[in-house]
């Protein structure tokens, strides 16, 4: 078999396990808790607690911005702040189209690069900022945990998994950071010299610590925002749950959709979500189910943002 046929039979096998993993979790899912039993909880009482969510999705999208501009330093300053909101809206628009959700990240990292050039700086900025939002979440999920075992047993897997993974982050970051110093062969640059661009995109931040550790600032208050968008779904179907579970049970399901198993980790929320909010404290399974589609509303509102961005670069 030809190495490219290859390549195509390996990509078509992922999206197939990717689009049986999404639609057979969604059918075991709605199985158990019929779709119109769930969206029976949507009361009219919803209603601010959904606009509320809206504008802080336009926060979370500001201050995504704003370390998006602050990671490219000189560069990034040269380029109106509301150029960065686009790209990020624009982002968000193909991570709902592409069955990643990472596909976004490449699509306005390029577009931007091209536009305003420096592309290996803006890819080393997006992947510094996408680490630094993990490790925000980690290290909010390490101080809940403490208080949330104190009321309830999280079984073990799910923190070895938040675990392993934070440890990942870790290394990724500070590995990112001393990448000029290892040696790519020179074959492969000669290939592909972008990649000697960006390793040393990486690496410059070890020269700029304002502001790599402002970026981290950033991703905290991102981390924030995010909670309390978590916990305003649960208050939009009537619902009253703990800041610090909430903390915990987000970063366990963020975790699992992360896993490149189903499509932007469709079908895997809900059931983690369920599994979590009623498995350990007792809430109607319709509740949490109802709680848990809300999600989709933000993410088609930053969908629409980045529709309206794309028609006016085509135009």
């Amino acid at each position: 078999m030809q190495p490219d046929n290859r390549k195509k039979l390996t990509k078509m096998l992922f999206t197939a396990i990717k689009v049986i993993v999404t639609v057979g979790g969604l059918a075991y899912i709605l199985n158990k808790i019929p779709f119109f039993d769930a969206i029976s909880n949507w009361k009219p009482s919803a209603l601010p607690w959904l606009l509320f969510i809206l504008f802080l999705t336009v926060v979370l999208m500001a201050i995504q911005a704003n370390r998006w501009r602050g990671l490219l330093l000189e560069d990034g300053k040269k380029v109106k702040f509301r150029t960065f909101y686009a790209y990020i809206a624009l982002g968000y628009f193909f991570n709902n189209l592409l069955p990643s959700g990472f596909g976004g990240d490449a699509v306005k990292t390029v577009a931007f690069g091209r536009k305003f050039g420096n592309t290996a700086n803006s890819v080393a900025a997006i992947a510094i900022s996408r680490v630094m939002g993990l490790i925000a979440m980690f290290l909010s999920f390490f101080i809940a945990i403490p208080f949330v075992l104190i009321r309830y047993q999280v079984p073990a897997h799910y923190t070895i998994t938040v675990s392993a993974v934070a440890i990942l982050a870790l290394i990724i970051i500070v590995g990112s950071l001393f990448l000029d110093k290892i040696k790519i062969p020179d074959k492969l640059v000669q290939k592909v010299p972008f990649l000697l661009k960006l390793q040393q995109a990486f690496a410059i931040y070890r020269n700029h610590p304002k502001a790599f550790w402002l970026s981290g600032l950033d991703s905290v208050w991102l981390q924030i925002v995010t909670i309390i968008i978590h916990y305003a779904y649960f208050r939009a179907v009537g619902i009253d749950v703990d800041i610090a579970v909430i903390t915990v049970f987000t970063t366990i399901m963020v975790t699992f959709t992360m896993l490149p198993i189903s499509i932007n980790g469709i079908g895997i929320r809900e059931n983690v979500q369920v599994s979590l909010y009623t498995g350990l404290l007792g809430i109607p399974a319709d509740v949490v189910l109802a709680s848990t589609l809300l999600s989709y509303l933000p993410l088609l509102f930053q969908a629409a943002q980045g529709a309206i961005v794309l028609l006016k670069i085509r135009k």
